[in-house]
Order: structure tokens, then C-alpha cells, then sequence
């Protein structure tokens, strides 16, 4: 018997899904696997518990306790019995992966979502849209543009792809609008709800007397997705990005009408090494719309400069413009949130990305995320617009959308599309 890991099952499998041989190629690693291959082609294949991300796939006694999944959770959420094996409390648990990363062993794996998707893309009578992550740039190579990213994500069958940066700068124009409405006096301040469902989950679950300051934004992921389905009812939404969490956050209740399926940049490089596409060999598909205050929402400080730069731009008479502070990884946002609930405010803005350096520091980014961080800023500094507010393609988008005025993103029935519920805190 071989022992086989999970991703080289998952890549074995997405090659038989696009030759039409997924039976056959299920029986084969079945015959040359150990005894964990069916587990593993079971998760790898999108089963399970469809509201759950994380799962244990074996019994784990494998003396990684000082430096393995139990360290790794800062949520408190993985306990190990008296035989030293993991148990996973779920009530804590936000999905994050961060165990997922650390385990050697695939004692804990995250459930691949793709390869039930592989027919419909195949058959192309459904169109599926793939929207991607701002920190997607030079993930795939430091030559490869986003146009030969769209070529690629196109030959394995899309109909085409979204920066969901273009969202993000909807999103700071709802951001700098609530940040004018809540912020009247010196003490007030909001929570950013935008991007990281960490930093979201931390408030849900840990800090609830904060909730009533959390903006009741999507996501640019949620938005996006909304956005395309609103344009094209009858289409299918694949996020790609760095993070695991991004699966839980595409099943809570209140937003899953957004996104179908969930894939991480080190799922799609697996997939594209599957089927044999190389994207620096693609010709380019260019297609970019985005402002730099969307693009740099990948990097810890992103999203603060993009709002306070659009608040400048719409209200440049407020008095009280934004403070900002910002935590990454999950042991300073919870320290940040600690803060606030004392009462130390010494901010107006705050803003929490669950991961050291922000989204570009991801489970499943690809390069290094000082790297990530480089070419973020990088692709920031080439957009044509620096907020959306001065940029064409946005406010023509929002037409199309039904907004007339940047304004009527703050009317509550009009924006229902970007708009959630949280809990007001207890």
C-alpha cells in the first residue's frame, strides 16, 4: 500500500473529473492507498457535514502537542483527551484552518468543494463566474498578470472572472458612509466588518458587548457574489482566495445565497497542475477596474486607507476624520478587542485581520506574504483610480446595480444586497 496525502488525492481526483474518469479514478486510489484514502477522497469529493469546513479525518496521538493544532488555535476551540487525541469544540471553532496548516500528519483536513463543480463547468450550459481575492497578484508567478489568471481560470472552463476588488471599493464607499453616520463625538468608533470572517467570528462569539459597534457590511467576497447573481440570476459563484474560512463564511445562514463554492489559490495551483494549464503561458485576458483602495484591502492597513482616503474624498468637511488601528493574527485582534471592551479606546476605526499580514498571509497563499505584501502595493499603485469614488468603472457599476447615488448604499432597503445582521451584544 502507498501512502498517499490528502492534496495528492484531491489533485488525482480533479485530473479523473476532467478526463470523465472519476469512478474509475476513485476505485484506483482506493486499491493503491492505505486505510486512510477513503476518508480523504470522502472530503476531497465535498462530503460531510455540509455546514462544517474542518474535520478529523484519524485518531491524533503524534507528540506534536508544543508545536501542533492545539498551539496553532488561538480560539480555545481544540481541546486532546486523556489519550492525547484532538477533539475539535465546535461552538468555538471559526473555521479558520490555521490546524489544518500546522498538522503533519492529515490527521485534520478541510473539505475540497471543486470537484463536484467539475461537470458544470465541463458542459458550460450553466455559467459559472470565478471571483478572486485582491491578494491573488503574483500568487501564481511575479510575472503572471491578472489577465493570463482570467485566460487560465477560462480553459478550465469559466465563463470569466471578477476581481473582487472592484467590490471592496463598493464596500469602502458603505464603510466611510456608516463611519460618517456613528462617528459624531470623540470616543465614538466602529469595527470594520469587512473582509476577515475571523475577526467577525472573534466579535460573534468572544466579544459580544462590541457587536453593536460592528458595520452590517458584507464581505467583498459576499457582495461580489450577490452582485453577479443579481446580474446574471441564472449563474454559479466560485470564490478563490487564501483562506479556509472563507468556506464557513460562505454557508452562514444569513449570506449563503452569495457564493456556491469556495476553492484556496493552493487548491487552484493543484488544479491547474491537474489538468496541465500554466497560467504564464496563457495570452492575457485584460480586464481591470479597480481602485487602489480596493486592491490594497489584501494587506494588514488596506482597508483602514481605503476608507479613510474615500471619507476624505466625500466628506472632506467632517471634523472628525479616521483614527485607525490595526491588529493581524488572531492573538493581537484579540488583545485589540480585549482593549476596547476595557475601554481603552484610543482609536475610532478598528480593524482586525486574523492573519499575520492579512489576507496575504492566508493558510493557503502560495508565496511568502511579505512577498504578497509587495505586490499588493505594487498592483495598488497601478491603478488608474486611488478611491473609488474617482473611478468610472465603479459608479457605473453601482448604476447598473440600481444606486443612482453613492448615497443610496446607506439607504437600508435599497442596499439590502451589501447589508447583513449581527447580533446587537449581550
Amino acid at each position: 500500500m502507498v501512502k498517499l496525502t490528502y492534496d495528492q488525492i484531491f489533485k488525482d481526483l480533479v485530473k479523473s473529473a476532467y478526463e470523465g474518469k472519476l469512478d474509475e479514478g476513485i476505485e484506483k486510489l482506493k486499491k493503491q492507498g492505505n486505510g486512510d484514502v477513503e476518508q480523504y477522497i470522502h472530503y476531497a469529493t465535498g462530503g460531510g457535514d455540509p455546514g462544517k469546513v474542518v474535520f478529523k479525518v484519524k485518531e491524533c496521538s503524534c507528540g506534536c502537542e508544543e508545536e501542533g493544532c492545539q498551539v496553532s488555535c488561538l480560539m480555545e476551540a481544540i481541546e486532546r483527551d486523556e489519550n492525547g487525541n484532538v477533539i475539535i469544540k465546535g461552538s468555538l471553532c471559526s473555521d479558520c484552518g490555521q490546524c489544518v496548516g500546522v498538522c503533519k500528519h492529515d490527521c485534520l483536513v478541510d473539505k475540497k468543494e471543486f470537484i463536484p463543480l467539475v461537470e458544470v463547468l465541463k458542459n458550460r450550459k450553466v455559467p459559472v463566474y470565478a471571483i478572486i481575492a485582491p491578494s491573488f497578484i503574483g500568487q501564481f508567478g511575479p510575472a503572471v498578470t491578472p489577465g493570463q489568471v482570467r485566460a487560465a481560470l477560462k480553459r478550465l472552463g469559466f465563463y470569466g472572472m471578477v476581481e473582487v476588488a472592484l467590490f471592496a471599493d463598493i464596500l469602502t464607499f458603505r464603510e466611510a458612509l456608516e463611519f460618517d453616520a456613528h462617528v459624531q463625538k470623540e470616543g465614538d468608533f466602529v469595527l470594520t466588518s469587512m473582509c476577515c470572517p475571523m475577526w467577525v467570528s472573534m466579535v460573534k462569539k468572544v466579544y459580544t458587548k462590541l457587536a453593536p459597534h460592528i458595520t452590517p457590511s458584507v464581505s467583498p467576497m459576499v457582495a461580489c457574489g450577490r452582485a453577479v447573481k443579481k446580474l446574471h440570476p441564472d449563474a454559479k459563484v466560485v470564490f478563490i482566495g487564501p483562506c479556509i474560512a472563507k468556506k464557513a463564511e460562505a454557508k452562514e445562514p444569513d449570506v449563503r445565497d452569495a457564493v456556491d463554492v469556495v476553492i484556496t489559490f493552493k487548491e487552484l495551483k493543484q488544479i491547474f497542475e491537474a489538468v496541465g494549464i500554466n497560467p504564464a503561458e496563457m495570452e492575457a485576458d485584460e480586464k481591470e477596474h479597480s481602485s487602489t483602495g480596493g486592491r490594497i484591502y489584501a494587506r494588514t492597513g488596506g482597508v483602514s486607507k481605503a476608507v479613510a482616503d474615500t471619507l476624505k474624498r466625500i466628506r472632506p468637511d467632517k471634523e472628525i476624520q479616521i483614527k485607525a488601528v490595526q491588529a493581524h493574527g488572531v492573538k493581537e485582534c484579540k488583545q485589540m478587542l480585549q482593549d476596547a471592551l476595557d475601554g481603552k479606546i484610543n482609536a475610532n476605526f478598528y480593524e482586525g485581520m486574523g492573519c499575520v499580514g492579512g489576507c496575504v498571509g492566508g493558510p493557503h497563499v502560495l508565496i511568502d506574504p511579505a512577498q504578497g505584501t509587495e505586490f499588493v502595493n505594487r498592483y495598488g499603485e497601478e491603478a488608474a483610480s486611488l478611491t473609488p469614488a474617482d473611478n468610472r468603472y465603479v459608479l457605473a457599476l453601482l448604476k447598473s446595480l440600481g444606486f443612482e447615488e453613492i448615497e443610496d448604499l446607506f439607504d437600508e432597503e435599497k442596499a439590502k444586497i451589501f447589508s447583513r445582521n449581527f447580533p446587537k451584544g449581550v
